[in-house]
């Protein structure tokens, strides 16, 4: 889902370039790197530390990236190194080349536990075949056998991208602080579009590292899998941006993964607390009658929805649909053909 554009407070009226690495407050990089597909690009942050440099994120673990991290490695970190890579959540554009960089420069993986256990789990899938929960799964929700076959076709791609995980890492928790160069920085933790997303906010600075909890103009796909499929995302979803409202300040320098940086973090936030709950209402007025999951799509996205976006759409459709479930708004049901309906009981 897009925001409007004039809603958006950048702080900056340019990018990086792929491969540039810009300071834009003493001791921060910008740093952008490719990504193969719509969003083009994931930023990455280079903090000063004591010794060396803190690297938030990583990139997908494709030729293109390690090709842009060894320049970066010559030309943008004044000679000196790596000393600890941080990662704000599991997708592979985040966590791609965190084993890379940390087996490189033998340092230490930082991550909170659900989304380190989660991406090990997910790593240890590739090669698989799809499994029959999630043949199951994608069937409920109203696949046709073609659909299907894009299911299976893309199960198991997810450590395709992701270099081989460290066997231990330090634990990110929510509240906790440490210094990187002479400031203090807190990690704030979301969730629904992970499960324990770490944000990082440097008071000092008053900036903080949104990863993907807090982008600029789209809003991150919240979404249920078959490896949980009663999971309710949105719940959390909903809970983490009403929190940070209250306590981040307005003025705080938002660093996205992806865009650029922003201020008015609450207007935003405010913003994408509001795209969800139209769309939940708009499912209320669609879904008068029974639905399928695949028969809400043009309720809630904007964009057509095809073989390379099927898999996440149905994901957030039915997140959208259980955070209702569970509110008692919406009642399921199972057909013979065990295919779910759901329907509007308010």
């Amino acid at each position: 889902m897009d925001s409007p554009v004039d809603l958006i407070n950048y702080e900056y009226d340019f990018h990086p370039q792929i491969g540039e690495a810009v300071e834009i407050i003493p001791g921060v990089k910008w740093l952008r790197l490719p990504l193969p597909f719509m969003l083009g690009h994931i930023n990455v942050w280079l903090l000063k530390d004591e010794s060396g440099w803190t690297v938030v994120d990583t990139g997908l673990f494709t030729r293109a990236t390690r090709e842009v991290w060894e320049n970066v490695f010559s030309e943008c970190l004044d000679n000196e190194p790596i000393t600890r890579v941080i990662v704000t959540h599991l997708h592979p554009d985040h966590v791609g080349c965190a084993g890379w960089l940390c087996e490189r420069f033998d340092i230490n993986l930082h991550m909170t536990r659900d989304e380190y256990l989660l991406c090990r789990v997910l790593v240890s899938d590739t090669g698989l075949p799809a499994p029959e929960a999630g043949r199951r799964f994608y069937h409920a929700a109203g696949f046709s056998e073609e659909n299907m076959l894009r299911y299976v076709d893309m199960f198991g791609s997810f450590g395709k991208v992701v270099a081989p995980i460290p066997q231990s890492y330090y634990r990110l928790t929510g509240g906790m602080s440490f210094n990187i160069g002479q400031n203090e920085w807190q990690i704030i933790i979301g969730s629904g579009h992970s499960p324990e997303h770490a944000c990082l906010y440097c008071p000092a600075l008053n900036v903080l590292i949104s990863g993907d909890q807090i982008l600029p103009t789209i809003s991150s796909n919240v979404s249920v899998y078959p490896t949980e499929p009663n999971a309710n995302p949105m719940a959390g979803w909903f809970e983490s941006l009403r929190r940070l409202k209250t306590v981040l300040p307005d003025d705080v320098l938002v660093l996205p993964s992806h865009g650029k940086p922003f201020r008015d973090v609450k207007k935003r936030l405010d913003a994408l607390i509001g795209e969800h709950e139209t769309c939940l209402c708009d499912l209320h007025e669609f879904c008068r009658e029974p639905k399928r999951v695949i028969d809400v799509f043009p309720t809630l996205f904007k964009s057509k929805i095809t073989d390379s976006n099927l898999v996440m759409a149905t994901g957030e459709a039915i997140a959208h649909l259980t955070y209702l479930l569970d509110k008692g708004e919406f009642e399921r049901t199972i057909d013979d053909n065990e295919v779910c309906w759901y329907r509007s009981v308010l």
